[in-house]
């Protein structure tokens, strides 16, 4: 017997996206991402230049299946491309996932995200971003949009240690993380955080504290943890080669998954678990292509373990509701 509350699925042991969407939404719905033509604020300049160490020319959206298009015409080719799978899916939420897509005056922010809110069908919006690019005016603006459809923001912050931060170039520290999910949530805004496992010179101690601290600093409602994946034409491709960055095994990603699992409260939505990557552009792990049977083993670990997301949460669900009231 499965002992987790948050499923209708006897093999999930975490409260996962596509079960807390069909508790929202009443169906399956698509996340269909899109290229809003942002750049990245540690990219152009504005802190810093060359991007994240870890990130790829497209930041983030490789699998993005016409990025060059307006984006009316993105989001249908997508769907379209979605519907060769799931032919009946009727509502989507559209997700700016390239780079960070509140780097822009408000002007442009708001004339790039109209254009989709109100196409056929669409319930929701995801936006992808950063903490440090978060103004006063754009964060009304989000209020607003919280106010019109299912919104969430999803904030980049890979690492909680400053060190780390440094040596991928992320070029804003964790306070700047910590006050962002502040003002957000002031506006009752649902805040999905992004952590990395396996960056530079972190153990898995230091992976298990990444979402420790993320937990009892922020008053966040979702959680993705992702796998590092080695591309090719990064920059840290020179810290593969110079080894300082050694690739996780297949067995210590589950285990720490697991053990940060067992940490997360069970009403957190974990939206994802690994990533994806194109093959053609991974370095490594090259096991991490076979998505589903990393994502089974997470599974028949927990049941090996006897466990389920917040076995050993670290803060409680009444600690999130009195953050949340003051």
């Amino acid at each position: 017997m499965n002992p987790f509350p948050f499923t209708d699925d006897p093999t999930k042991r975490y409260h996962s996206w596509n079960y807390a969407l069909r508790q929202e939404f009443g169906d399956k719905i698509f996340k269909v991402p899109v290229d809003g033509g942002f750049d990245c604020p540690n990219r152009d300049g504005t802190v810093a230049h060359g991007g994240c160490t870890f990130c790829s020319v497209s930041g983030s959206g490789d699998t993005i299946v016409a990025p060059s298009a307006p984006l009316p015409q993105q989001f249908v080719q997508e769907i379209d491309f979605m519907h060769q799978k799931w032919p009946h899916v009727e509502q989507y939420i559209v997700y700016f996932q390239n780079f960070t897509n509140t780097h822009a005056p408000l002007a442009v922010i708001k004339e790039r995200f109209e254009q989709v809110v109100n196409l056929p069908g669409v319930v929701g919006l995801s936006v992808g971003t950063r903490p440090d690019c978060l103004p006063p005016d754009v964060v009304d603006y989000l209020a607003e949009l919280n106010q019109r459809l299912y919104l969430w923001v999803e904030l980049g912050l890979q690492t909680t240690f400053e060190t780390t931060s440094d040596v991928i170039n992320r070029a804003h520290d964790y306070q700047t993380y910590v006050d962002a999910v502040a003002r957000l949530r002031k506006h009752d805004i649902k805040v999905c955080t992004h952590l990395i496992n396996g960056l530079p010179g972190e153990s898995l101690a230091m992976m298990r504290e990444n979402v420790r601290r993320t937990l009892l600093d922020s008053d966040i409602q979702g959680i993705k943890l992702h796998l590092l994946h080695l591309m090719r034409n990064t920059k840290m491709l020179r810290d593969y080669a110079e080894g300082q960055l050694h690739l996780m095994k297949k067995t210590d990603y589950i285990s720490v998954i697991c053990d940060q699992l067992e940490m997360i409260p069970p009403g957190i939505i974990i939206h994802r678990l690994t990533g994806d990557a194109p093959g053609d552009s991974l370095v490594g792990p090259m096991w991490s292509l076979k998505k589903w049977e990393v994502l089974n083993a997470i599974d028949a670990e927990l049941v090996r373990r006897d466990s389920w997301q917040g076995k050993f949460a670290v803060r409680s669900e009444q600690d999130v509701t009195n953050r949340t009231a003051l």
